[in-house]
């Protein structure tokens, strides 16, 4: 799939009535009190909406439509909110009452309706909502697959298939049209064909690219049709060879793993609403990685109410929480992943990320240590626990996990210069400064230009005074590797200064006061440098911002003391080297 042609994709969703954010929002903190109108519900409706508090919204929506029964604006924000909140039963019944012939929002209604009756098992009527939907480009492919699916649920495979064939649009159907026959034909014990159509699904390079995640379900449907026709070694050489497209999807990894335990995962799909159920998740799917956050979350929300606890689902509803910045929300998706699932592993390691996202510390490392002793071969999670600690100034147990780390056999020698780079950082912190400079020469050897090492390691000799013609020359490096990097450009002024350099040091301070304004120890170390250089006032200017921006109380007092009485050092206005 050509990546302009998923963005042009959105064009879809400037028709109709829309949440004022493109953001999906869900529960959030405040909390819904009754308004005493009409206007004062469906004001404080809005409000909540723009606020992301979509629980709080509906139960205002829902409050306005008590006044108003009939007043179809409400009910159309009412089915919205309804949706991205999960209260599937609730939009159902508001479209089925009222708005499946409302312009504005048949697209939705139908949608919905539609779903409601595969989880009856009437797929006329799922046929007969779905059919007539054509919006554009979203629309057709949605209406084609759902209303094939129902010709499959009636007993007419004959048209099912046939619908998938004649499905005619833009390249990237080519992946849907495929993948459907694919799970059509697996589900009619059709395998030769299934076969086929499988093989011209994983074919599609640029939609492995473009979407990896309806790739990685191809991957994983089409392995399953192996396993379910006794074609193991099969099934785990196509996991092998995606595994290598796909680089770094443990969920891939890890079903190989369970396959070669001899699990079996049984059905991919297992009915027509199924069927019906994935196209709705690959068509939100494609959605969310076009920035469509809210229809996304719509149809993602309708395809879990359609396959309850299907993690697949639950892991982008959680993406989608996560990119509307409702971490709690996140962490209940996460947590709803079963334990046995291939996605257990991404969706525990992400659950235990949000948890120190909000704060949750303990609870975060509590399940990183179950993590890593569930899987004491995989280092992700003792990486996360790393951060973790070094996030809380937890050097200590920090420092035990990079030694951790070290032992495990299976580390890519080409990521070790990160390990000895953060373990250096580490015994930095604890002030065991000879074992820090042994790790950042180390992480140096295997990485010899990476700005970040060189200019950590050049700052902290610069800062003991020690070697500090090689640590210029490191710093120097990293600025002309990183010019636009206010903080190594701020090195490169403070290195000038513990030299002497002082005029070379205001113009290097300078160029990272600009890249850097809001730091406050760039303003103060520019401070510093006007000092010398015998520029008081403006001195004093940068040690004022360098306080405001300044939260720590240690730095603060030494901050205080410059203002009222100055640096103790001899003013210099020429400095050493100038």
């Amino acid at each position: 799939m050509n990546r302009k042609m998923l963005f042009r994709l959105l064009s879809f969703l400037t028709a109709g009535i829309f949440l004022a954010s493109s953001c999906v929002a869900w529960t959030a903190s405040s909390k819904f009190s009754p308004a005493g109108s009409f206007s004062g519900a469906y004001l404080a409706g809005l409000v909540a909406t723009e606020e992301n508090n979509i629980d709080v919204a509906t139960d205002y929506f829902r409050q306005a439509l008590s006044y108003e029964p009939e007043n179809t604006l409400v009910k159309q924000k009412l089915l919205f909110t309804s949706l991205l909140s999960g209260k599937f039963k609730e939009a159902v019944n508001l479209a089925t009452t009222s708005l499946h012939n409302d312009n504005d929002i048949k697209r939705v209604a139908r949608l919905l309706l539609s779903a409601d009756a595969f989880n009856r098992q009437r797929f006329r009527e799922a046929k007969s909502n779905i059919q007539h939907l054509d919006f554009g480009l979203i629309d057709r492919l949605t209406s084609t697959l759902l209303s094939a699916w129902a010709d499959y649920g009636i007993g007419n495979f004959q048209s099912a298939c046939r619908q998938l064939e004649q499905l005619e649009g833009p390249s990237w159907y080519e992946l849907f049209r495929n993948y459907h026959l694919a799970l059509m034909h697996a589900l009619n014990g059709q395998k030769q064909a299934a076969e086929q159509s499988f093989q011209q699904s994983i074919k599609d390079q640029e939609g492995s690219i473009a979407i990896p995640d309806i790739y990685e379900r191809v991957i994983i449907a089409y392995t399953s049709f192996k396993l379910l026709n006794n074609e193991r070694q099969e099934a785990i050489k196509v996991l092998k060879h995606a595994e290598t497209i796909l680089l770094g999807r443990n969920t891939l990894r890890i079903f190989r793993e369970q396959i070669e335990k001899c699990k079996n995962p049984g059905h991919f799909i297992s009915k027509a609403a199924a069927g019906a159920a994935e196209a709705i998740y690959n068509i939100g799917t494609i959605i969310n990685y076009a920035g469509g956050g809210v229809y996304a979350c719509i149809y993602l929300n309708i395809a879990l109410a359609m396959r309850p606890g299907n993690d697949a689902i639950l892991l982008q509803l959680a993406d989608l929480a996560i990119k509307s910045h409702q971490l709690d929300q996140a962490i209940i998706f996460y947590q709803d992943v079963a334990k046995q699932s291939p996605y257990f592993h991404d969706a525990s390691l992400r659950l235990s990320l949000n948890l120190a996202d909000i704060g949750e510390f303990d609870k975060a490392i509590s399940n990183l240590n179950y993590l890593t002793a569930l899987y004491p071969e995989d280092t992700q999670f003792l990486l996360a626990l790393s951060s973790i600690y070094m996030h809380n100034f937890r050097y200590t147990e920090a420092a035990k996990v990079f030694d951790h780390i070290m032992e495990q056999p299976n580390i890519n020698q080409k990521d070790r210069w990160s390990l000895f780079y953060q373990r250096g950082i580490v015994y930095e912190q604890l002030k065991e400064w000879n074992k820090a400079e042994i790790e950042f020469r180390k992480a140096l050897k295997l990485y010899p230009e990476h700005p970040e090492v060189l200019n950590y390691l050049g700052y902290s000799l610069i800062d003991r005074n020690i070697k500090l013609d090689e640590a210029l020359a490191m710093v120097c490096k990293a600025a002309e590797l990183r010019p636009q990097d206010g903080y190594i450009i701020d090195s490169l002024g403070w290195a000038y200064y513990k030299l002497g350099h002082y005029r070379n040091a205001v113009s290097e301070l300078e160029k990272a006061i600009k890249l850097r304004p809001e730091d406050s120890t760039i303003n103060d170390h520019l401070g510093n440098a006007y000092w010398k250089v015998g520029r008081r006032r403006e001195a004093t200017f940068q040690w004022n911002h360098a306080l405001a921006d300044n939260s720590d109380p240690v730095k603060r007092i030494h901050i205080q003391e410059k203002l009222l009485h100055g640096l103790k050092e001899r003013v210099t206005v020429t400095g050493k080297g100038d």
